[in-house]
């Protein structure tokens, strides 16, 4: 890849969330382009800091580079969001002020038909957020069977199709006929038929596949279930989805946890105007949460 231009979608929202203040420690979990950091940076100079994660070296090496003029402020590691308990303890950090997280892919990932993401243009079927490690799409429909895939397409997909679906990709597997994100659409559209309006029948399955290769909503749930342990009191979490999976999620852990307050009832979501300047900013919804008190902990039972 030689390029990671990315649009950071709802900053305004993010800052206005986050309310970066100078001396303040914040961790961007998806670092990408390094959009939300640097604006993140910009308000809390002139010595707040910044912990970068990602498990996507190319985008750390977009990043390192965005992010240069803010000097030893920032620290970048490779890593994938869940590791963050883990991460703050080797750099001896015991609290943060705010976490952001924007998930999902990123347009370069999206666009760069190498990575496998997309049927846009044929690519290999890779779609590993980090390619350097961890089984491809194509290990993974190799590794199960028909019944297990359809498990997948339907839980993270919402397939509703998915049995079929999973037999027709199986069988061109099994034919030596699935090398390619192409083929794959091909198999997928062998059971559903051609686009029709807007949504081409083969999204379901590639989201499915994907989150699958990543473990996204495992990593999510890894997430969720420590923010209280790592931010300080009065400390905020941001979290950006993109779809009703990734949503579900994060709206039950700020709701059902005592140790965190949802800062608003209903998700923020993009502008027209943002909408307008960046379309595949549409689905995206910003949920976030502050830390309460310790001293307002439920005593644990003894």
């Amino acid at each position: 890849m030689t390029g990671f231009a990315h649009t950071s979608v709802l900053v305004d929202e993010v800052l206005a969330a986050l309310a970066p203040r100078p001396g303040g420690l914040y961790a961007d979990l998806t670092v990408g382009g390094g959009g939300h950091a640097a604006a993140v940076l910009e308000r809390s100079a002139p010595d707040g800091r910044l912990i970068g994660l990602d498990r996507d070296p190319a985008a750390l090496a977009a990043a390192r580079a965005r992010l240069a003029p803010f000097g030893d402020r920032v620290t970048l590691v490779h890593s994938t969001l869940s590791r963050l308990p883990e991460v703050l303890d080797e750099a001896r950090v015991d609290a943060l002020d705010g976490v952001l997280a924007d998930l999902g892919v990123s347009s370069p990932q999206l666009d760069v038909a190498s990575r496998g993401f997309s049927f846009a243009e044929d690519g290999p079927l890779d779609m590993r957020m980090d390619p350097t490690r961890g089984e491809t799409a194509l290990d993974l429909i190799a590794r199960l069977d028909a019944d297990a895939l359809a498990d997948v397409l339907f839980e993270y997909g919402e397939e509703r199709r998915s049995r079929p679906v999973a037999r027709s990709i199986r069988a061109a597997y099994d034919a030596g006929e699935l090398h390619t994100t192409g083929d794959l659409r091909r198999a997928v559209v062998r059971v559903l038929g051609p686009k029709r309006g807007r949504i081409d029948p083969a999204t379901r399955t590639f989201q499915a596949l994907r989150i699958a290769v990543n473990q996204e909503l495992d990593e999510l749930r890894a997430l969720v279930g420590a923010l209280p342990d790592v931010l300080g009191d009065g400390g905020v979490a941001a979290i950006i989805s993109f779809h009703s999976l990734e949503d579900r999620i994060v709206k039950r852990a700020f709701r059902d946890d005592p140790r965190l307050t949802p800062l608003s009832k209903k998700p923020l979501v993009p502008t027209e105007t943002e909408r307008a300047q960046n379309p595949r900013a549409r689905p995206a919804k910003l949920r976030a949460a502050r830390r309460r008190a310790r001293t307002l902990d439920r005593p644990e039972a003894a």
